[in-house]
């Protein structure tokens, strides 16, 4: 067994194989399951499937954290997007001297492409523009784990507006797990990357007893935000008639901000915990025939 795992270990990086090969090696060493194409079960099979065969181009769009808000004002208006500071194609267009004194800056074409700025009186500009010319070379696609949604995404920096949450340093995150364009459940998370805790509820706002694995539950009730109602909404406007997407806000004073859409949560590498509801959640998720995407 030692020995198989450190075969899949290293033939999971293995760019020259097959797509469908790698995730399958990818997945069973993440999972310690044998990914099953053919028939998916559970949650995370169907990403890696979604990954394999889903390829709507819409999700190009909706993928991008600037096209994406085009989509957005479409569907529900431009009142709950963050105001837009600038978008780059090169880092030297950048002027930093026009800009705020405090802003977010994030790379449009994939994830953890973010850089939150508090005072950019102490920003080292040498340093940041480094880091902004590294995150124009990324490739998500290729780099993580073959999510195809980013694949043909043009590389872009956008600056927006540093947002606030009162009693807090850190912004609560809403994420909409949302099945056939159906919102089912809400994650919580707390405390973004300093003590974070998270917790999934339902759309009664009653804690659920699962959550992904490595992630530390927060026992302590969580209020529901008050403009709860309106983000359900939201999001099963946004949520289309995807097989399946997360929609993201946050709860500023009550006032709802999207945040973004995405497909593959964790790049479908994480399950949940305990692990009946990998079959659960996997059963939301109503896969579509493959004959009817060869048009794509």
């Amino acid at each position: 067994m030692k020995v198989r795992k450190i075969i899949v270990r290293i033939a999971k990086n293995l760019k020259f194989l097959p797509v469908k090969t790698i995730l399958k090696l990818r997945h069973e060493y993440y999972t310690g399951k044998i990914l099953n194409l053919k028939n998916p079960k559970e949650f995370n099979e169907k990403i890696q499937w979604l990954k394999l065969y889903y390829h709507n181009p819409l999700l190009t769009k909706l993928a991008c954290k600037f096209n994406v808000r085009s989509y957005v004002e479409e569907k529900i208006g431009n009142k709950y997007l963050n105001e837009l500071y600038g978008v780059y194609e090169n880092v030297e267009d950048v002027n930093f001297k026009n800009l705020p004194n405090s802003f977010v800056i994030k790379g449009v074409h994939g994830s953890s492409l973010n850089m939150i700025v508090e005072d950019k009186q102490q920003l080292d500009l040498v340093a940041v523009k480094a880091k902004l010319n590294k995150w124009l070379t990324h490739n998500q696609y290729k780099k993580v784990g073959f999510e195809w949604a980013y694949k043909n995404i043009k590389p872009l920096i956008i600056f927006e507006k540093f947002l606030e949450e009162s009693g807090t340093k850190v912004l609560t995150d809403y994420k909409f797990y949302c099945f056939n364009g159906v919102p089912k459940y809400v994650q919580v998370i707390l405390g973004r990357g300093i003590n974070e805790q998270q917790c999934f509820y339902d759309l009664n706002w009653e804690k659920t007893p699962f959550i992904k694995s490595g992630k530390v539950f927060c026992d302590q009730p969580i209020e529901e935000p008050s403009n709860f109602e309106e983000m359900k909404s939201l999001a099963h406007k946004l949520a289309g008639s995807l097989p399946f997407s997360r929609v993201d806000f946050y709860a500023i004073e009550g006032k709802t901000i999207f945040g973004e859409i995405t497909f593959y949560p964790s790049d479908g590498k994480k399950d949940f915990t305990p692990n009946m509801y990998n079959k659960l959640l996997g059963d939301l998720i109503i896969l579509p025939d493959v004959s009817a995407l060869m048009s794509w």
